[in-house]
Order: C-alpha cells, then sequence, then structure tokens
C-alpha cells in the first residue's frame, strides 16, 4: 500500500513525477564521471597524502583506486538492475525498508552539499588569489549561483560543460606529469623518495592506511553517477563502461602524478603546502604557475557542478520516494530540471561554506559516504533475491562483500574529531529518517 496521492504540482504528470529527459550516452557519462573524481582533490590533497604516508605517495592513491572499484562494481549492478534518479537512497530503500532508505540519501545528500560548500570555499581561496584578491562569502555565493544556473539549463549543457572542464582538468594533471618527467630528465629531483614508507610518527603500514583514507577523497565522486542513471539512454550498456573506464583512467593519471610529485619536490615542502602540484610547476620551471592556478580553478568548478547535479538529483529521488518534501520534485516544464531540489541544495551548500574550512568538510565528507558505500554493498547482496527480468551488471559475490570489508577498515582510521562531527549528522539523518517513516505509516490507513 502506498501513500496518498498529492496534488500534482507544477511541471509533473498525473500519477508521478515527470520522467526526466534521457540524454546521456556512454561517451557524456564517461567524461560526466571521469570530470567529477578529477576535481579538487588530487589537486589539493597529495601533500596531505605524504604527510601520512611518506614518499611514496603512490602507493596509497593506487590502494585506494583499488578499494574504489570494489564499491563501483556494487554501484554498477544496482545502477543497470534499477536505472532511476535516487541512487543509495533508494537501493536501501529496497534492500532494507525506508528508514534506512532515508539515513542513505540523508548521508549522501548531505556529503553532496558538504562537498559542494567546501569546493566553493576552494574556488575563493589560494588559485583565485593569484589573480585577484575577493571576499570568500561573496565569491561562494557568485560561484553557487552560477552553477546553480547551469545546472537548472538542463543536463545535457552541463554535461557538455563537463566535457570542456574535464579537458581542461586532464591537461593539467598531465602537464604536470610532463614538467616531472622533465625535471628527472635534466638530473633533478629524488626518486629514492618513491619507496619511503611511513613517517617519523608513524609505520608504514598504518601511513599507508592513513594516506589511504586522504586519496580515497580524490577517487569519490564516480557514486554520484547513479543519481544520473535514469537519464542515460542505454544505461545497462553505458553505465559498466563509462563507470570502470573513467575510474581506471582517473587512477592511472592520479598514480603518474603522485610519482612525480614526490621525486620532484621533498615530502615536507608538498606536507606544508595547500598547492602541492604548483610545487612542481615551480620546482620545474618553464611555465607560469598563474597558468596552473588558472586549471585548478576549472577543476574546482567542475568538481563542484557534477556534485550539485548529484546533490539536486538526489533530492529529487527521496522526494519521489516519499522521503523528503513532494515540493522538491518539482520540474521545469520545457527544461525538465528539479529546479526546487537544485534551489535547496544550493542554499544548504551556501550555509555550509559559512561555517567550516576545506579541510574540516572534506574530511566529514570521507566518513559520511563510507556510511553510504557500507550500506550499498550490502544491499547488492541482499537485493540477489529479487530476480527482475532486465538483464543487467552482475558482480562476483566477494566483490561486494569486501567492499563493506574495506568501508570498515577506512572508517577506523578517520580522526576522532571527524568522527564527532559525522555522528551529528547521522543523528540528525536518523531523527528525521524516524520522522518520515512515521508520517508514512499514519498516511496508510487515509489510502
Amino acid at each position: 500500500m502506498t501513500t496518498p496521492s498529492a496534488p500534482t504540482p507544477v511541471g509533473t504528470s498525473q500519477g508521478g513525477a515527470t520522467p526526466l529527459k534521457k540524454a546521456l550516452t556512454t561517451p557524456l557519462l564517461y567524461f560526466f564521471i571521469l570530470g567529477d573524481v578529477l576535481g579538487a582533490g588530487v589537486y589539493v590533497l597529495v601533500g596531505q597524502v605524504a604527510a601520512k604516508s611518506g614518499g611514496a605517495v603512490w602507493v596509497p592513491l593506487l590502494l585506494a583506486l583499488l578499494l574504489s572499484l570494489l564499491t563501483a562494481a556494487s554501484y554498477a549492478e544496482l545502477a543497470t538492475k534499477y536505472p532511476r534518479a535516487g541512487g543509495a537512497s533508494h537501493y536501501a530503500t529496497l534492500a532494507f525498508g525506508p528508514f534506512a532508505g532515508f539515513v542513505a540519501g540523508f548521508c549522501m545528500l548531505a556529503a553532496g552539499v558538504v562537498s559542494v560548500a567546501a569546493l566553493a570555499r576552494g574556488f575563493a581561496g589560494d588559485y583565485l588569489a593569484a589573480f585577484v584578491s575577493l571576499p570568500v562569502v561573496a565569491v561562494a555565493a557568485v560561484f553557487l549561483c552560477a552553477l546553480a544556473l547551469l545546472n537548472a539549463r538542463g543536463i545535457s549543457e552541463s554535461t557538455r560543460a563537463n566535457v570542456a572542464a574535464t579537458v581542461v582538468e586532464v591537461g593539467g594533471l598531465l602537464l604536470v606529469v610532463g614538467l616531472g618527467v622533465w625535471l628527472f630528465l635534466r638530473g633533478d629531483g629524488d626518486p629514492g623518495r618513491l619507496v619511503r614508507l611511513g613517517t617519523a610518527d608513524t609505520g608504514a603500514a598504518a601511513g599507508v592506511l592513513g594516506g589511504t583514507v586522504l586519496a580515497y577523497y580524490s577517487f569519490v565522486g564516480f557514486e554520484t553517477s547513479v543519481n544520473v542513471a535514469e537519464e542515460t539512454r542505454d544505461p545497462r550498456r553505458s553505465y559498466p563502461r563509462a563507470l570502470f573506464g573513467a575510474l581506471l583512467t582517473a587512477g592511472a593519471v592520479y598514480v603518474l602524478v603522485g610519482i612525480v610529485a614526490s621525486a620532484a619536490v621533498p615530502t615536507a615542502t608538498l606536507a606544508r603546502s595547500s598547492g602541492p602540484l604548483l610545487e612542481v610547476v615551480r620546482e620545474a620551471g618553464g611555465v607560469p604557475p598563474k597558468l596552473f592556478s588558472a586549471v585548478a580553478l576549472v577543476a574546482v568548478a567542475n568538481g563542484a557542478l557534477l556534485t550539485g547535479i548529484m546533490s539536486s538529483r538526489l533530492a529529487y529521488g527521496m522526494a519521489r520516494d516519499g522521503l523528503l518534501p513532494r515540493f522538491l520534485t518539482r520540474v521545469l516544464p520545457g527544461r525538465r530540471t528539479p529546479w526546487a531540489s537544485i534551489a535547496a541544495t544550493t542554499v544548504l551548500a551556501f550555509l555550509l561554506a559559512l561555517t567550516g574550512d576545506v579541510a574540516t568538510l572534506a574530511s566529514t565528507l570521507v566518513l559520511l559516504l563510507l556510511v553510504v558505500f557500507f550500506l550499498v554493498n550490502i544491499a547488492v547482496l541482499v537485493q540477489r533475491r529479487d530476480r527482475t527480468e532486465r538483464p543487467h551488471f552482475r558482480a562476483f559475490t566477494v566483490v561486494p562483500v569486501l567492499g563493506a570489508v574495506s568501508c570498515v577498515v577506512l572508517a577506523t582510521r578517520v580522526e576522532a574529531e571527524v568522527w564527532t562531527r559525522g555522528l551529528i549528522v547521522l543523528a540528525v539523518g536518523v531523527v528525521l529518517g524516524a520522522v518520515a517513516v512515521v508520517n508514512r505509516r499514519r498516511a496508510r490507513p487515509e489510502r
């Protein structure tokens, strides 16, 4: 028995919310995922990974890739089995019921909004300061409004803008790799740092795991793509190809960047820098630092755009499932984009951008996503009992098991202060989830 039908809002059709337009091809989806993964993470976190793991930065980057592929396989199975907006929230609802669905969706939504807030602050920080000095609040406000307008214009327009931005992002990272190679050829740098694991405070194993938690942030973003599976023309065929292709491409680039950054720049210098790849550019010479700062700004903006798309589609999907206010299912009549969800998530991101720095917001994001990833990996196993007629990708059973275990292991490496912040967010999600479930149960007799 379902909840009572609400009056049909503007932009929806009778019998439910207006279906989203199927506009994404495999190449567009590939660039969507690649652009989201190749975001601000690698541009700002290589130094912090080095501080945790030592000179062999490429090791935690490679390990983070392997762990990401485990959970990505679970997403590929569920996204091709149930191709609709809502993502982790929808999967958890199917597997465990509406309460777990709300908690998963709330954590995912909170993580997305937190990420956009962090990137808004990142855009307004040191890279922009290379050109002009402006108040962080004003820059964040204009930045978020511009992204919201592009998001509302349409998924095709947003993803095509992403293609251009992704080319710039990848070009910037390949530039770093090329400068590193040039630096080695002229006899500079220290390749010996590539095998140094651990620091004075941590051993090799603890250092690698600590660095992997931070490196994992550089790979998150692939999970956002499930929220546009409903807008993909052939999700069964396109989604796995785009997902695994994008992750492997990003992983290869990241490992190369980690190698050249570690060998080209002393570990202590990387650890102190908020723009570690800029240190490689300065060390190599020959390229104006402002040019690379411009590339970094494009990377940050692109990551925020794609995460904003995810957040709005997730809010739309949760509202359609009755887990958030029905108002959030409203779409623009012509564009068929979820304008109400876009507006709500943009306002929340701006408010969060006023309350914390980039590092704090990013750490909280990782913890929230580990909770979501754990639920998704378990949901794959539970939903094996649902034998749908639709052909879909299927992972080996051991893969989601290892994916769930990896989430637990990484969560044990998260700092206590971040756990405190994360538990507060989880508590809010639990309370709101309980309220949503009670409201749905009360509504059933009225049907």
